[in-house]
C-alpha cells in the first residue's frame, strides 16, 4: 500500500445555510473572516480563512447543491483570542459552549491533545469550534476539562 499524502491543515470545508446573506454577514461580523467571491447565480459565497489563502469556507443556499450538509467546522486561533472568545462571543449575543454543548464564560482542554476549544452555533444550527493547540505535554488522563482546572493540574 501507499504512503498517504500528508495533510497539512483544513483548506476549505462547505456547510448548506438557509439564508446566504445572513450568513455572509455571520461570517464577516461576528467570525471575521474575508469574503473572497459571492456567485449569486449559484447562491454559493466563499470566504478565506486567514490571511496566507490556504483555507477557504464555501457556503450554499439550501436547494442550490445537491447535498445537504450539517456540519461542524473548527478555525485554528491563538490562544489570548481563544480566552477571549467567550465575552467576544456574549456581545455578539452568541452563547459560547463547552465540549459538552453547555454554556461557559471558559474554554474547555482536550487533554490528549492538547488543544483549548470553545464552541458555538451559526444562524443554521452548524456546530463551530475554535480551537487552540497549547505548549503543555498530552495530559489523556485528564480528560476533557475546563481551562481553569486545567490552568491548576498544569
Amino acid at each position: 500500500m501507499a504512503e498517504p499524502i500528508p495533510v497539512q491543515g483544513l483548506f476549505e470545508t462547505h456547510l448548506a445555510v438557509s439564508d446566504l446573506q445572513r450568513s455572509i454577514k455571520f461570517y464577516q461580523d461576528i467570525v471575521g473572516l474575508q469574503l473572497a467571491l459571492e456567485v449569486t447565480d449559484r447562491n454559493a459565497a466563499f470566504f478565506w480563512i486567514g490571511d496566507s489563502k490556504h483555507s477557504m469556507l464555501g457556503l450554499w443556499s439550501f436547494g442550490s447543491i445537491l447535498m445537504g450538509l450539517n456540519l461542524h467546522i473548527a478555525f485554528e486561533v491563538a490562544i489570548d483570542d481563544l480566552l477571549a472568545a467567550s465575552n467576544r462571543l456574549r456581545l455578539n449575543r452568541i452563547r459560547p459552549l463547552s465540549f459538552y454543548g453547555v454554556e461557559t464564560t471558559e474554554p474547555s482542554v482536550i487533554g490528549w491533545m492538547p488543544a483549548a476549544a470553545i464552541y458555538f452555533r451559526d444562524p443554521d444550527n452548524h456546530l463551530i469550534e475554535y480551537l487552540a493547540m497549547l505548549d503543555h505535554n498530552p495530559r489523556p488522563d485528564l480528560g476533557i476539562i475546563p481551562w481553569s482546572e486545567w490552568l491548576s493540574k498544569s
